[in-house]
């Protein structure tokens, strides 16, 4: 047990990530992976501040890693789950052990699998409520809902908790939607017809209350909304569809639906009432949205934003094209193939996890030498050839960071291969996003206008499409932790790096020693 976790509280769940199921679906029926039967998975409830132990069993045929979305896992890096980042997978008939570790996060979370692409369907919510005596910062709702925006395959159509779900509601009572973005490749755009949305918090920490129509959600991040059921009883679609900001890039152009229906005798409007959602391609929406946010700033909830910066990082993150492996075909313009980069190193996983590497001194499996900069600059963002003026390389490289470092780091888009927004999501942390701007980062300007006040506290941010975004956050988590690409073809491309943040000298600021169950590489 750990003596800096505040209130211990052991909870055992049995996770079975696989068991082949049928699902149904517009007369269509697949075979999916899911857990304990369930699709979406199971919901897992609990307090702040609370531990819980999950084993997770592996009755499918395929290697499966379980990831914990937005829990920081303080000194637990071993129980954080993306695959040959922090473990190897777990295979086929195996078992492994999970302690996860929660502190500062209240509110929605999620977890998901963290190999190939099988969160599509290995996936859930998690839900956590204020500590015993504690109270939200807002009147308390009268009923809490997950909403899961999910999808089964690239191929399969949009869903909203899967089936027809329908949220019943009584006229005058406020429901908080705890909204999740499970899709695997686009931000979305969320609303409901005829009613507004309070945004009160976003993965898991409490924002000054936002109202809003149209909420932007991005592919990882989590949003708890409160609707008030103030309308004329009757039937009300709530909708959803992708915000996809890429230029002649295919995407899901369907739009998913459930049914808010308000209790009562009455005739209700058929069909339902259906929301005007945003264009597909309305840029200037979402990154209205996502630049509103803020901090509650309260007592509280007090606000830390690091001032005195000791790494200032910029990292480029882009799509390239690399040239077609020999005696393969590529897809790619021109024959070559697609990637992605940060600062032109493409990352790629290696055979044995970079945790067991870095704790056992196993030399070649990682580098330590993660450009902190671009190597060559351009104009990132404007009219440029398909190409990038050289290609990327492809390592698995790591950046060191001293323990209890500052850190600022600049995530600058390119309109290389067609500009696009990038959902960007650090393991083991929570980051303030202190600005963000159209174009290139002017590090002389741009930082004059940051928000050191009240800016919002998230673990996923989306890049707008040819700007830039910037966070901080204090390096106190020691251990190796994931950044990447939450779009998946984008992360499966090399967009990514791997931060590791030394140990401390103090016994409470190392890291953890690894569970005896770790599973073999």
């Amino acid at each position: 047990m750990l003596g800096d976790v505040t209130k211990k509280c052991v909870m055992v769940m049995r996770i079975f990530a696989g068991g082949r199921n049928s699902h149904t679906r517009l007369c269509s029926t697949k075979n999916i992976l899911t857990v304990n039967g369930k699709f979406p998975g199971p919901t897992l409830y609990l307090r702040k501040g609370e531990t819980i132990i999950v084993n997770v069993y592996n009755k499918a045929a395929y290697n499966i890693t379980i990831h914990w979305h937005g829990v920081n896992q303080p000194r637990n890096p071993w129980s954080d789950g993306p695959e040959f980042i922090t473990q190897c997978p777990i295979r086929p008939g195996g078992k492994f052990t999970q302690k996860v570790i929660f502190t500062v996060e209240e509110g929605t979370l999620w977890w998901h699998a963290h190999s190939d692409w099988l969160r599509a369907t290995v996936h859930g919510a998690i839900v956590i409520h204020p500590k015993e005596g504690s109270s939200y910062p807002f009147p308390k709702p009268d009923k809490e809902v997950p909403i899961i925006l999910g999808r089964l395959t690239k191929q399969s159509l949009l869903f909203i908790n899967t089936y027809t779900f329908k949220l019943k509601v009584e006229k005058g009572k406020t429901y908080m939607l705890r909204l999740i973005n499970a899709v695997m490749q686009e931000l979305m755009f969320f609303s409901v017809a005829n009613h507004s949305l309070t945004v009160v918090a976003s993965d898991a920490s409490y924002t000054k209350p936002l109202m809003r129509d149209v909420i932007t959600i991005s592919p990882g991040q989590t949003i708890d909304v409160l609707l008030k059921a103030n309308q004329e009883p009757g039937n009300y679609y709530m909708a959803s569809h992708a915000y996809a900001s890429a230029a002649g890039v295919l995407y899901d152009n369907t739009t998913t639906t459930a049914i808010v229906v308000y209790a009562g005798d009455y005739s209700p409007i058929l069909p339902p009432l259906l929301p005007l959602l945003p264009y597909f391609n309305d840029t200037a929406t979402s990154v209205s949205f996502t630049g509103s946010l803020r901090s509650l700033a309260s007592k509280e909830y007090p606000v830390n934003v690091p001032k005195d910066i000791t790494d200032k990082l910029i990292f480029v993150i882009s799509m390239n094209l690399s040239p077609c492996p020999a005696n393969r075909t590529c897809q790619g313009p021109f024959g070559y193939r697609l990637s992605a980069s940060i600062n032109n190193v493409s990352f790629v996983r290696p055979s044995i996890d970079v945790l067991q590497a870095y704790y056992y001194h196993i030399n070649r499996v990682f580098g330590d030498n993660q450009p902190s900069f671009p190597p060559k600059t351009f104009n990132f963002t404007g009219d440029n050839s398909l190409f990038y003026p050289y290609n990327p390389k492809n390592g698995t490289m790591v950046k060191v960071l001293k323990f209890n470092s500052t850190v600022e780091i600049v995530l600058q888009g390119t309109n290389l291969l067609s500009g696009t927004d990038h959902p960007i999501h650090l393991h083991g942390y929570s980051f303030y996003v202190v600005g963000s701007g159209f174009g290139n980062y002017d590090p002389k300007k741009d930082p004059l206008g940051y928000n050191l006040v009240d800016p919002p506290l998230q673990n996923t941010i989306a890049v707008p499409k040819n700007g830039w975004t910037a966070i901080r956050f204090r390096a106190d988590n020691p251990g190796v932790w994931f950044m990447h690409c939450h779009i998946e073809s984008h992360q499966s491309w090399g967009m990514g790096t791997t931060f590791i943040v030394r140990d401390g000298k103090l016994p409470s600021s190392r890291m953890l020693p690894p569970p005896r169950d770790m599973p073999p590489c």
